[in-house]
């Protein structure tokens, strides 16, 4: 009987630790939101310093209170530039909540890409899907078939109002922004995880006169990280991953849903191509896909971004 109740004892354990961590995940973790700050040397010599506030896959569902009001009080950092790397819904109805959470942050100077998040409805899938297809090296639409009668999300609406707001559109296009005394040139990209980039468009490097060129696109997939580097600019933004949203303490992410190393899947990194190194910052987002709102060992996060002169 003492060796029945130890090992039933064992499985109890087991299933209480899953309990209490799936508790912490969902209940806690989620709604943890932090700061990221990052210091990046990238500006020409004597140049003061430039502050990019980074949010990204926001995944905005109706009713998520905290959510909008931490967004809201981003604004408190008085940002140069703010730039939002896509990923911005993840319900139909929750454009309003949206926009009226990123209100006070559409005050300062910004640019945009859309994720394929803006674009469709998420639907329920099995996280185990993520592992299978990251060792068989599928991701989104690159590998994968082409979804059909997926429902879309109005991210016109969310488009008018950021180009109402002064923000640059930066699908598969360029823009520039004086902010700061700056003058600053972007080059973007529409989402690659659902094959939408267009490099061709935007191909041929940094635009001359600007003090800075910076590179944006929502999912880091290594063919437009080879593409930005290759063509000399200095930092790429990017989003998509969750920074893994499931992570293994001591070890981190398994998984970053798209073709680059988990290593590399939050925070600031370098890559190199063509015999050039970019910057490459990641952001693991402040939301989760609707039916997998749970985040562990990987906290909600916006980005300040302080770019300071490179050594001369």
């Amino acid at each position: 009987m003492g060796r029945m109740r130890a090992r039933s004892a064992v499985p109890l354990g087991i299933a209480a630790l899953g309990a209490a961590t799936l508790a912490y995940a969902a209940g806690y973790e989620v709604r943890s939101f932090r700061l990221r700050r990052v210091t990046i040397p990238v500006l020409p010599p004597g140049m003061r310093p430039l502050r990019i506030l980074q949010i990204s896959d926001i995944h905005m569902v109706s009713g998520q209170r905290k959510k909008q009001r931490w967004l809201q009080s981003l604004a408190a950092l008085r940002p140069d530039l703010v730039i939002n790397t896509g990923d911005n819904l993840s319900d139909p109805e929750g454009v309003p909540e949206t926009l009226d959470a990123l209100g006070p942050l559409m005050e300062f100077p910004g640019a945009y890409v859309f994720g394929s998040n803006d674009y469709y409805a998420p639907k329920l899938r099995n996280p185990g899907r993520y592992l299978v297809e990251r060792v068989q090296g599928r991701h989104g639409l690159n590998g994968n078939a082409p979804a059909v009668g997926v429902p879309r999300n109005p991210w016109w609406d969310l488009r008018d109002a950021f180009d109402e707001a002064g923000w640059v559109n930066l699908t598969n296009t360029r823009g520039r922004i004086k902010t700061a005394g700056a003058e600053i040139a972007l080059t973007g990209l529409d989402d690659p995880h659902i094959k939408r980039d267009r490099y061709g468009e935007v191909a041929g490097g940094p635009e001359p006169g600007a003090d800075l060129s910076l590179a944006v696109v929502h999912a880091p997939y290594l063919r437009v990280l080879d593409a930005f580097t290759a063509d000399r600019y200095p930092l790429i933004l990017a989003g998509h991953t969750h920074g893994g949203q499931l992570c293994v303490p001591f070890y981190g992410a398994l998984v970053t849903n798209c073709d680059i190393d988990p290593d590399r899947v939050k925070g600031l990194s370098t890559h190199e191509s063509a015999g050039e190194r970019a910057y490459l910052h990641v952001s693991a987002g402040c939301g989760t896909n609707r039916y997998t709102p749970v985040r562990f060992a990987c906290p909600p996060e916006a980005s300040l971004l302080t770019l300071t002169p490179r050594d001369s």
